[in-house]
């Protein structure tokens, strides 16, 4: 019986997935008494956000061709009417001379720009803002649960130095910016929902004009930063067999043992290629948003993905468009990065004693060394017993 309930809802899943109400086709509608003009019909089913076929407005531009002559009581209007015209801007199919030099003067209209809020104040916003709220209670409950992670059988009282001081500096230019530019980037997106309610338009447009600035100019210490870390860290990071043996131990995170490690463990190799990859994605897109003309992003990798996978992505984008996906894909990177670090402040603060020196001053205790990265300090005692440095 539970086989065929679980066959069946398999089944109507399927259903819905394939066949989803919002995608029906669309019915053929008699537009004789309107002269082709839409009808109420048309207006309703827009209203209700049904698909409605907009060809026979899109092609209902006029045709210059069709003026009456000049010597005609009509002949000075040409072949198109105001309304013709705005729809030829509407559906980007009519030619728009401008004195304005710059690739966005031609376009009056577009479209893209109601999904992209939509998109923008719906989604991202809730999604991400519900992510970040969850990760943090997350981490509450497993902070109850589980307690801190202690220095088995306490601190030796003597510290091995695990990071130098350049190293150190690389990684707080890199989480300081980081912070600075998740909180801004905060401001500027969910400011006008939450903040405008609570402190006024008028402070909100300072705080909001002060964020922006911070988030267009930190973002260069942000990129200085990931580099820095990826030369010093990139050799430490290479993944190999222990990291595997680590993460089936779960890290010595939710039980008690303690799986062998070199510098880098496989969670904090995690936390690396995350930051790195998703650091150089952010920053493209970034880049993008602040020259937009300059560093269009989405096009080419659009007819990229159309020319290897067989899909039909737009190509022929405008600037307001290039930068309606940047700044999607900027913030929904941004919120995957944010989740990743809340993680990693944890576990290297208030979730694992000891843990935070070794950011803090460079120097960490002896047996929280050998406890969580053992092989590391075996290979450091080698060197400084041949007289090498760490």
């Amino acid at each position: 019986m539970n086989g065929k309930l679980v066959g069946a809802a398999v089944f109507m899943l399927a259903t819905l997935c394939l066949n989803p109400a919002w995608a029906q086709e669309t019915t053929e509608v008699d537009r004789k008494s309107t002269g082709g003009a839409q009808t109420l019909e048309d207006i309703m089913a827009r209203q209700e956000k049904l698909k409605i076929d907009e060809q026979f407005r899109s092609d209902n531009t006029g045709d210059p061709a069709n003026a009456a002559p000049i010597s005609e009581p009509l002949g000075t209007l040409g072949g198109r009417s105001d309304a013709d015209a705005w729809r030829g801007v509407r559906y980007d199919n009519i030619d728009i001379e401008t004195q304005v030099r710059n690739p966005a003067a031609d376009v009056l209209i577009q479209n893209g720009g109601i999904g992209w809020y939509q998109l923008r104040e719906g989604p991202v916003i809730n999604y991400g803002g519900g992510a970040l709220l969850g990760i943090i209670l997350l981490l509450v409950i497993f902070y109850f649960v589980r307690g801190r992670i202690k220095i088995d059988g306490g601190p030796a009282g003597t510290t091995i130095e695990r990071f130098k001081a350049v190293e150190r500096f690389g990684h707080w230019l890199l989480a300081g910016s980081f912070i600075a530019l998740g909180l801004t980037g905060l401001i500027t997106l969910m400011g006008r929902s939450f903040l405008i309610p609570v402190m006024g338009a008028d402070a909100f447009a300072t705080l909001a004009a002060g964020s922006k600035w911070v988030h267009n100019n930190v973002a260069w210490a942000f990129m200085l930063g990931l580099v820095m870390t990826f030369v010093m860290w990139v050799a430490h990071n290479i993944p190999n067999k222990l990291d595997w043996q680590w993460l089936k131990a779960g890290g010595g995170i939710f039980t008690k043992s303690h799986p062998s490690a070199k510098k880098f463990n496989a969670g904090q190799k995690i936390i690396f290629w995350t930051v790195m990859v998703l650091g150089v994605s952010v920053s493209l897109s970034g880049l993008s948003l602040l020259f937009p003309f300059q560093m269009p992003m989405f096009a080419d990798t659009f007819g990229i993905m159309n020319s290897v996978l067989g899909t039909s992505f737009p190509t022929d984008l405008a600037p307001h468009e290039e930068m309606q996906y940047a700044n999607l894909w900027h913030s929904i990177v941004a919120f995957v990065m944010m989740l990743a670090i809340i993680a990693h402040i944890y576990i290297g603060s208030v979730g694992m004693e000891g843990a935070f020196d070794a950011m803090g001053n460079g120097q960490v205790d002896v047996e929280w060394a050998r406890q969580h990265h053992d092989l590391w300090v075996a290979e450091v005692e080698a060197k400084q017993g041949k007289g090498g440095s760490s």
